[in-house]
């Protein structure tokens, strides 16, 4: 439709500045899941069918996890917000007092392919509310600008429950992140899903939604590029990992390179929990040798070697306590039946079984790879 662009541009700006500061936000949307009182249905949209039974692993996926520890400080987005918002925008935003809303607002359906956060700042002195939702799959989603409407319509929908009486909306800006390795070739605006002929569009004319939603892809930028962002340590090593740690055994010899940002997260406040939350996502997703991993964070110093062996205990632990505690295994088990069934369809007899009967440890594995995976096969090869 005319008037506006297909794609918004790669906008890049660097500097991180300000501070966390607290702030006074609009009240908190919700207590963790959206809309008390709002019934979760799943999205009429999702192509494959919903799974028979609910999933009971209720364990985030190992891009969840460490997207929510690094960006859900607020110091952490506001260095990512400030590189991909067009500069008059983040001009205008006060990202200084940039606060986080407890909240999530995607589909039950949704979970093993999408995380969001939402937070508050000022604009002009006026709260508005941030979305951030990062989308893990490989491919792009086509109907991204719908999902989005939906979520930003979710996040108003609380806001009215909880400002009864109000008559004006407060603003949503929408920020897409795709780590896919394949660039993003989606609409990023919801009057291109909407099949009419530029003839008939010209006549419906201000009858049709007008919604678009701001793309970081980073397929599109390379390790150089994210430096320039002027991110803070944690955001472009958790950037750099999303983008290139899934499957890849030499996931460490790259990171070598970025050994001065690695050795700046543990020397950020709070630098300790986030390297932790990186590691394990390193230990999770790649297919890197444990002591390449080990001898990495030593060359960083005692304290990075010591953060290594809490993680890898950990992670033992955890393997050992699932690994002795069956329904938390067959728990595990269901969850990545259900969500490759999902993914994929109807699944050949053999996978079900296979996947019952491993160990925690690979089940695990598999969940990783099939956040991102195109077929079965590059899940169980």
């Amino acid at each position: 439709m005319a008037g506006l662009p297909a794609r918004p541009p790669p906008w890049v700006r660097g500097g991180l500045k300000g501070a966390d500061h607290p702030a006074a936000p609009l009240s908190n949307v919700g207590g963790g899941q959206y809309g008390a009182g709002m019934a979760d249905q799943p999205d009429p949209a999702d192509s494959s069918p919903p799974p028979r039974r609910t999933p009971r692993g209720g364990q985030p996926t190992p891009h969840d996890a460490v997207f929510h520890q690094i960006f859900g400080v607020p110091v952490n987005a506001a260095s990512q917000l400030r590189a991909v918002l067009p500069p008059a925008l983040a001009a205008r935003l006060d990202l200084g007092r940039l606060a986080r809303v407890p909240a999530s607002f995607v589909d039950e359906a949704l979970k093993w392919r999408h995380s969001d956060l939402l937070f508050t700042a000022p604009l002009d002195g006026r709260d508005v509310y941030v979305y951030i939702l990062v989308e893990h799959q490989s491919s792009d989603d086509p109907l991204m600008a719908f999902r989005m409407l939906r979520y930003v319509t979710r996040i108003w929908d609380q806001h009215l429950r909880e400002h009864p009486g109000t008559r004006q909306l407060p603003a949503i800006i929408p920020l897409v992140v795709h780590h896919g390795s394949r660039r993003w070739t989606g609409p990023v605006q919801l009057a291109d899903l909407i099949a009419l002929d530029p003839a008939a569009g010209q006549a419906m004319g201000a009858c049709l939604p007008r919604f678009e939603f701001l793309l970081d892809d980073l397929g599109e930028v390379d390790g150089r590029q994210l430096l320039d962002r002027g991110l803070t340590p944690a955001a472009l090593i958790a950037l750099l990992l999303l983008k290139t740690a899934a499957g890849n055994p030499a996931i460490t010899a790259e990171l070598r390179r970025w050994a001065a940002q690695l050795r700046a997260v543990l020397d950020q406040p709070g630098g300790g929990e986030a390297f932790i939350a990186l590691l394990t996502y390193i230990e999770l997703v790649s297919e890197t040798p444990a002591d390449d991993l080990r001898d990495l964070a030593a060359s960083l110093g005692s304290d990075a070697e010591e953060a290594y062996v809490t993680t890898a205990e950990m992670l033992r632990a955890e393997g050992r306590t699932e690994g002795r505690t069956e329904g938390r295994t067959e728990g595990r088990a269901e969850a990545l039946v259900e969500m490759l069934t999902v993914k994929f369809g109807p699944l050949p007899d053999s996978v079900p079984k296979m996947v019952h009967a491993a160990p925690v440890d690979q089940i695990k594995a598999w969940t990783a790879r099939a956040v991102t995976a195109d077929t079965l096969d590059q899940i169980f090869s």
